[in-house]
């Protein structure tokens, strides 16, 4: 009986692969990871620092907060936001999210 035991043994082994399949599929991984993680993270960090390089007095934004205004001011580091009429904050510019088309401010407030 305990003689079949080193045979069970020797057939239970995993049979080895290619070296070369190993580094195809983590090679396929750091594809996937690059096309689905960086790239995208690279992309709209970028876009987001020519928006914030890019803010002029008059633009209409949108903040990380949800707020919209219209930039009065920009400084900076900071940029001045009317959010009401006599209502000014002062705020990071990396704080902007977006930059709304012109005229949408005045839309939202005959709604």
């Amino acid at each position: 009986m305990n003689d079949s035991l080193p045979e069970l043994v020797h057939a239970a082994a995993p049979a080895g692969g290619s070296p070369w399949t190993m580094f195809l599929f983590l090679g396929g991984f750091a594809l996937i990871f690059y096309f689905m993680i960086f790239r995208p993270q690279s992309k709209r960090r970028k876009e987001h620092a020519a928006l914030v390089s890019g803010l002029a007095k008059g633009d209409e934004v949108v903040t990380v907060g949800g707020m919209t205004g219209l930039i009065t001011r920009v400084e900076d580091d900071f940029v001045k936001v009317r959010i009401a009429n006599n209502v000014e904050v002062r705020m990071q510019k990396g704080s902007v999210q977006a930059s709304l088309p012109k005229g949408t401010l005045k839309t939202l407030d005959d709604k």
